[in-house]
């Protein structure tokens, strides 16, 4: 599943990043690498772009930006 199609409120967990392209290292270099925790915050009226909480940053990312993220759905963490 990509990070673009998960419903809002919703946390889950980086699995990859694909590609080689520069939005895909940008991402990386804020920190979406496999293993962290994402959280969907919301999403604008028309649907792009997504609010994103990942390591207490807040990201505004188009969903072609999100389609390059691919992520698990987990539990709320605690910690």
């Amino acid at each position: 599943m990509t990070l673009d199609k998960i419903p809002t409120g919703s946390f889950a967990q980086v699995v990859s990043v694909d590609g080689n392209s520069t939005i895909a290292l940008r991402l990386m270099e804020m920190g979406m690498v496999p293993g962290t925790s994402v959280r969907v915050v919301k999403s604008a009226p028309l649907g792009d772009p997504i609010h994103v909480c990942i390591r207490d940053c807040h990201l505004a990312l188009r969903r072609s930006e999100a389609q390059t993220v691919n992520v698990s759905i987990t539990a709320p963490s605690l910690f």
